[in-house]
């Protein structure tokens, strides 16, 4: 438990700590902070390479599902794709195959590996989902125009359903826009921008990726997907079940959607704070609250919650 002084109306706040099955986005731990308030549980989990002035706005998503809720659903349930970290073709090909979804969006660029290995990577999910599933790949913002171009040229031979964040920078998504034919998906650009309200999206992509955490909470995001006017996405940053449920309520309440979301993600996780994780059923999250039963199971050891008590407060006092 966090003994820090919480804010009014956080009753309880948790520190959190699951192994990751398999190293992704750089990291084999996942952690966080859990708090309670009067309409249920929030998580507070900014990566550790994000500053106090970034991780407010991870903070403002905590705190509004703790004391003030989510917004009402237009839907039960949303679509989900599974994700596929950058391992070899065989166990991209199990990972989808035993994922019961009809999407799959497949990590590229990882450092260390070849442009070979991800065209096997992504025919193999290819193989996997068959002709008529929906096969999506994130750069994370590895690539210049030139190299993105050539990639996503060769990878679209399996016909791909867009590309997310394949270039760092406004600028060249828009000029890898006029080059390729394939639809380009914008994350970074959005939720790291100092207001994802204003920055300017003309011609840079075709669909706007929403993350609640990183952008404010479910309202504020939605307030993004007004913004823009564009199709969106809904996914994960990795977090645990009561995270997860956060992304399911704006997936639930936006008026369109389009696309499955990024919203699996707790399968890459070795374990979880609930006996009853957010875990697809037939390619589909339900849409439901998240009790947080096994904080004994995933809790933090004590250096580790020690660091994010002070994160928290520096965070709290900014």
């Amino acid at each position: 438990m966090i003994t820090a002084a919480l804010p009014p109306g956080i009753a309880e706040a948790a520190v959190w700590s699951v192994p990751m099955r398999t190293r992704f986005r750089g990291i084999d731990v996942r952690d966080g902070v859990l708090v309670r308030g009067p309409a249920g549980w929030g998580e507070f989990s900014p990566f550790w390479d994000y500053g106090v002035a970034e991780s407010r706005r991870w903070w403002a998503a905590a705190a509004e599902a703790a004391l003030d809720g989510w917004p009402a659903p237009v839907r039960d349930s949303v679509p989900v794709n599974v994700t596929v970290p950058a391992v070899d073709a065989d166990r991209a090909h199990a990972v989808v195959a035993a994922s019961g979804c009809r999407t799959a969006k497949v990590k590229v660029a990882e450092p260390g590996q070849s442009a070979a290995d991800d065209l096997a990577r992504v025919e193999a999910v290819r193989d996997a989902l068959g002709p008529s599933g929906a096969v999506r790949v994130d750069a994370n913002a590895a690539w210049d125009v030139d190299t993105a171009v050539a990639r996503i040229r060769q990878l679209d031979r399996v016909g791909l359903e867009y590309v997310e964040q394949p270039c760092p920078t406004l600028d060249e998504l828009r000029a890898l826009r006029r080059r390729v034919d394939v639809r380009v998906a914008a994350d970074e650009v959005v939720r790291r921008a100092g207001d994802p309200l204003t920055v300017d999206l003309r011609e840079a992509c075709d669909v706007v990726v929403l993350k609640v955490q990183p952008l404010g909470g479910v309202r504020a995001a939605l307030g993004v997907a007004e913004a823009h006017g564009l199709p969106c996405v809904v996914s994960s940053a990795l977090e645990s079940s009561v995270g997860i449920a956060a992304g399911v309520a704006l997936a639930a309440a936006l008026p369109e959607l389009p696309f499955a979301c990024g919203l699996a993600t707790v399968a890459l996780l070795a374990g979880d704070v609930t006996g009853e994780p957010l875990l697809p059923v037939d390619g589909a999250l339900p849409v439901r609250t998240v009790v947080p039963d096994r904080l004994a199971d995933a809790a933090a050891p004590g250096d580790v919650g020690a660091r994010w008590g002070e994160r928290l407060t520096a965070v709290l006092a900014a």
